[in-house]
């Protein structure tokens, strides 16, 4: 027999009594060899575990060398040094609260390679059981399952246990677009108070909350009829620029429970600081990072351009001129944005009081109370009667091919008796 070609496995007797099998893997950062070794009593036994190694190394799933990874170690460094560069702000802060808050306390302590699903699943109900939400839970699991792809990928795991374990089950909100008399009522009342052509918005073109926000005159052709929307405004959470997080919002740790009957938070109460506490940060004197911020669309879909019906042409000339008038008034008060909606000294209106003026609006209409996100639908759901192409739908909406979804399309009324019509036409032909 000839001799065995560079980097084949190898099995042999060892002086000590065991059996050795020696299997070439890939190769190390440094440039040598990687071969690893394992060891059994009988010959059987280690060939089976040379052909294991093998079947690992050629699907590409064998784990690489180096110091083993704490769950602790790997959220951390995916966290700060892989997630954070590539992630939107708003993104990254959700991650840090899912990992610093849930699963380092949860479950970092095991061993990375070690962790099982059924680690992931009790901690998903001890969270429901200490008071968070199942939204909160989800968003955990959703997570740790986006973390532990990233360590599958590179090597460091043959396999994310995150999609194995149970998500916790969220009810869907259910969604009802508001009716052609409930929207054409508040596009009655909204015509009456100032920046209220920002609701027409939302309820003819389906504009987002942050892409009416963020709107600026120069996206905006009122002789087309036209608007572009590829930025968005938001508000990003402000972060400590202090020596010590902890010290700094210590008078603000809430330190126990809320009281049965608490009266004083609106939803659910909020959870005891941790012992080493960092949040508070909009408290803290060098705060920096946060406030309003004018960000690109989350996605290609988002940027789009959208046709404006002749009425809302018109009151958007009415606005503007209103918009005219009231930076005559605050002279030198004026900060200069080129918004198309404004606070009176020009600056942007932030999203917290965007909301209390369409709850507002709503009462004042005499409509049932619904969420902002719901004229976004009933915008979709008129397009849907008139009967638009869905491809075109998609374009106005700034939807992906994703969002095409039950979620997102809803049947009014007109399109449901419709169906039923054609369908008895069809089955049952008139006599």
């Amino acid at each position: 027999m000839g001799r065995k070609p560079n980097g084949a496995s190898s099995i042999y007797k060892g002086g000590d009594g065991y059996w050795h099998g020696r299997v070439t893997i890939g190769v190390k950062d440094n440039g040598k060899p990687d071969r690893r070794h394992v060891q059994a009593t009988t010959q059987a036994a280690v060939t089976k575990k040379v052909r294991a190694l093998e079947r690992e190394r050629d699907s590409g799933t064998v784990r690489r060398t180096g110091p083993r990874w704490t769950v602790e170690k790997w959220l951390t460094h995916w966290v700060e040094t892989i997630a954070a560069p590539s992630v939107r702000e708003n993104t990254l802060v959700g991650y840090r609260t899912a990992v610093y808050r849930h699963l380092i306390p949860g479950i970092g302590a095991h061993r990375l390679d070690r962790l099982e699903p059924e680690h992931l699943e009790r901690l998903y109900a001890r969270m429901i059981r200490s008071g968070s939400a199942a939204g909160t839970a989800h968003q955990t699991h959703r997570t740790v399952k986006t973390a532990l792809n990233v360590a599958v990928r590179r090597g460091h795991l043959s396999r994310n246990v995150a999609q194995l374990a149970k998500a916790p089950r969220i009810d869907e909100q259910e969604i009802e677009p508001f009716t052609l008399a409930e929207a054409q009522r508040i596009l009655e009342i909204a015509a009456t108070k100032r920046n209220g052509v920002r609701f027409a918005l939302a309820l003819a073109l389906g504009l987002r909350k942050g892409e009416a926000l963020g709107l600026k005159w120069r996206r905006v052709d009122l002789e087309k009829g036209m608007l572009r929307t590829p930025r968005q405004l938001q508000r990003h959470k402000w972060q400590h620029g202090c020596g010590d997080p902890h010290r700094c919002g210590a008078r603000l740790h809430k330190t126990s429970a809320c009281p049965p009957g608490c009266k004083r938070h609106q939803r659910v109460c909020p959870p005891p600081c941790p012992s080493d506490c960092q949040q508070h940060a909009s408290k803290c004197p060098k705060r920096q990072g946060g406030g309003l911020r004018e960000v690109d669309v989350k996605s290609r879909a988002g940027r789009r351009a959208v046709g404006i019906p002749s009425p809302l042409v018109e009151a958007l000339k009415q606005h503007r001129e209103a918009q005219t008038k009231e930076r005559e008034t605050a002279a030198q008060l004026w900060q200069e944005g080129d918004w198309v909606f404004t606070q009176p000294n020009g600056k942007p209106i932030d999203p917290r009081a965007d909301h209390d003026s369409w709850k507002a609006l709503l009462l004042e209409a005499g409509v049932r109370d619904a969420r902002l996100h719901d004229a976004r639908h009933t915008a979709a759901t008129m397009l849907l009667v008139l009967g638009v192409p869905t491809r075109a739908v998609m374009e106005v909406m700034g939807w992906s091919q994703m969002a095409m979804t039950t979620r997102y399309q809803h049947l009014a009324p007109q399109l449901i008796e419709g169906i039923a019509g054609q369908v008895a036409g069809l089955l049952w032909k008139a006599d």
